[in-house]
């Protein structure tokens, strides 16, 4: 089948517009981290322009590329995934940071396993559903050996620890099997299995337990349990409708953690205010829009699996930053698509966006 039209142009230039955003942003909040730390206030910047020269040269590659093609490689890249997730638990080949175990260490570039494993499994189960449509509403043929590989790869993922990725590959999964069609009574009992064991998770260490309580009520110890959260809503707060402008957040010195990753958001709403992160927000409304229309056009059911899964990847991790940012999840390392600094990251969501603009090149409309 030959391509019937160019990659989808809307979808494309939110792409490019939250990329280049992002890159001014990642240098606006990381300018004075990066020069106490490292004497060069460039340090993210450069870093950051760098994977996103590898990522945008990995996007233009997929457009190109026939997304038929990989479902030839489902399988090894699910075989690849389960080897990464061991490889980064061993001691000298995972790089610790911060009590976590979450990084392979590879010359001046660390891969993180687990962003890896998202666009993995989302190929796996596009292939698997592809087959299995006539099953799905059967548990023991179509629905447990989905979940057998969703567990698993949540298990290893959470050893690192790493929670907040195991609820997006968890939420992701059965994100596909509603639209495969698995049966309400299915959905809702793991519904209830789900929110027992994110229960048991939640209560399962006393630093997770703290964010819990601190998200609660985290004015009840402001440099403590709920810091985080309050230096974000300072933030917030002080942007007001236009921000204190670019370059000009107050947060960015030592008293918001990670503002270039877990809280760009906040970093985003002080420096250009109410108005700069509603643009944030309605470019990914469309970005997600567009991506549900290219996966119902798509011209097979693989292709609308694939779109559907990597547009939802998306746009969960997209609700759970702002949510986090906004204080109405607990506070968890999430980063925002397209804008926050990291390498893994943002090569993989912009391998993924590569995908999704091969497929609408399939597509009528």
């Amino acid at each position: 089948m030959k391509y019937k039209r160019p990659p989808d142009f809307t979808f494309l230039m939110c792409v490019l517009i939250l990329l280049c955003f992002g890159i001014v942003m990642v240098f606006s909040s990381s300018s004075a981290w990066a020069y106490y730390q490292y004497k060069d206030s460039l340090y993210f910047l450069k870093k950051q322009l760098l994977w996103s020269l590898f990522g945008v040269i990995a996007m233009v590659y997929f457009i190109n590329f026939d997304y038929r093609k990989i479902k030839k490689v489902a399988f090894p890249l699910l075989l690849l995934n389960y080897l990464l997730l061991i490889l980064v638990l061993i001691p000298g080949i995972g790089v610790k940071i911060n009590e976590a175990r979450r990084w392979i260490g590879v010359g001046f570039f660390s891969i993180q396993p687990s962003e890896v494993a998202k666009l993995a499994l989302i190929i796996y189960f596009s292939s698997y559903l592809e087959k299995r449509m006539d099953t799905i509403e059967n548990f023991f043929k179509g629905v447990l050996p989905v979940l057998i590989i969703m567990a698993t790869t949540c298990g290893l993922v959470l050893v690192e620890p790493h929670l907040s990725a195991t609820v997006v590959i968890a939420v992701l999964t059965m994100m596909l099997l509603f639209v495969a069609g698995m049966r309400f009574t299915h959905i809702l009992s793991l519904m209830v299995i789900g929110a027992a064991v994110a229960i048991k998770l939640a209560y399962g260490k006393e630093y997770r337990v703290r964010r819990l309580t601190s998200f609660l009520n985290p004015w009840e110890d402001i440099r403590g349990k709920g810091y985080h959260i309050v230096q974000s809503l300072f933030a917030l707060s002080s942007g007001g409708l236009l921000g204190v402008g670019l370059g000009h957040s107050r947060q960015k010195f030592f008293y918001l953690p990670e503002p270039q990753t877990d809280f760009i958001f906040a970093i985003i709403g002080e420096e250009l205010g109410f108005i700069g992160a509603v643009f944030v927000i309605i470019i990914f409304t469309i970005l997600i829009w567009r991506g549900f229309k290219i996966a119902i056009n798509s011209p097979d059911v693989f292709g609308k699996f694939l779109a559907t899964g990597i547009i939802c990847q998306i746009a969960i991790q997209f609700l759970i930053h702002v949510a986090v940012v906004t204080a109405s999840l607990p506070v968890t390392g999430m980063p925002l698509p397209f804008i926050s600094y990291g390498g893994s990251s943002l090569i993989m969501t912009l391998i993924e966006a590569g995908i999704i603009l091969n497929i609408s090149r399939f597509t009528e409309a």
